[in-house]
């Protein structure tokens, strides 16, 4: 079966994109809508979207290639028609959950996807902050159990790049709550906004891409409190809006505690596949003893959403 490559529709998309945040910009700084607007952080954030297309431009063959390489191993040869591009979308929405997940649970790929969590604004140009490794992490892996039961490398990077367009509208303060039935099934900016949150009760929660279910189905859901407002950005605070340090910071840090650590791969092994904030001296600072600091502060706060009982 012979395939045209799909249309990459994150590009089609881009002036719908300028065009939201310059509409989201005015309304929040003309008091509007709610939400924050820093300019440096702003064009911070639009530096590295930029820097992201230019570099998966240079990158997309090998990101293709990748998948090509597994291709001739698939077990079925599936059409692409509606359902099965339907099928294809959720399917990758599900694997995008435990990609995401994983992103979050590794110091190797944190290195990548902690850019897209850098800045301590909460807007549209947040879901622009995209890194700029392209597919070096070896993240678009994940993505080979498509590849493996017949999903085209093609119509993989066509579901890949809906997914990705359904989550630029929830990267936004301006919007409070969708219908309840919505909010039930899908990801919002309200779940979203959580999941962006460095309070101790929201880290590590709500990675879903489209749908909420799964965070629902796998523990991982907790939702957005009133008298909890998010705090966003990292626990460790870059404090700079220049581009290469946002997206190069975390290989950085990696890097250097690889070579404290001397000519002993066990430690370097150990810190690329454990969480951030793993120690291997034993002195976590990961999101539990983040959450357990919190609880030995704020006992009566167990047993709430994101707190174990």
């Amino acid at each position: 079966m012979e395939f045209n490559p799909l249309p990459a529709v994150t590009t089609f998309a881009a002036p719908i994109f300028i065009l939201s945040v310059a509409l989201e910009w005015w309304a929040v700084k003309s008091g509007r809508a709610r939400g924050k607007y820093d300019t440096k952080d702003a064009f911070a954030s639009l530096a590295m979207g930029l820097g992201n297309v230019v570099i998966n431009t240079l990158t997309g063959a090998i990101a293709i290639w990748m998948m090509l390489v597994a291709w001739p191993f698939r077990v079925f040869t599936l059409p692409f028609t509606l359902w099965s591009a339907v099928i294809g979308f959720v399917l990758y929405d599900f694997i995008y959950y435990w990609k995401h997940r994983f992103a979050h649970r590794a110091r190797w790929w944190w290195m990548e996807h902690v850019t897209h969590h850098s800045s301590t604004n909460y807007n549209l140009t947040t879901a622009l902050r995209q890194p700029w490794f392209g597919p070096f992490t070896g993240l678009i892996w994940i993505g080979l159990p498509m590849v493996i039961i017949g999903f085209h490398p093609y119509v993989i990077f066509f579901v890949g790049g809906l997914n990705l367009l359904y989550q630029f509208w929830i990267h936004t303060e301006a919007i409070d709550r969708m219908p309840r039935w919505f909010e039930a099934v899908f990801n919002t900016p309200s779940h979203h906004r959580v999941h962006h949150a460095t309070n101790a009760r929201y880290l590590d929660t709500n990675f879903a891409g489209v749908f909420i279910t799964w965070d629902k189905m796998f523990g991982t859901f907790v939702p957005e409190l009133e008298d909890e407002k998010p705090i966003y950005g990292i626990v460790k605070p870059l404090g700079t809006h220049n581009p290469v340090v946002i997206a190069f910071h975390e290989f950085y840090a990696l890097m250097k505690d690889c070579a404290s650590d001397g000519l002993r791969p066990h430690r370097w092994i150990g810190r690329l596949i454990s969480e951030p904030g793993w120690c291997p001296e034993g002195k976590h600072n990961r999101s539990t003893e983040l959450k357990y600091a919190y609880l030995q502060e704020n006992p009566e706060k167990r047993g709430t959403p994101g707190f174990p009982e």
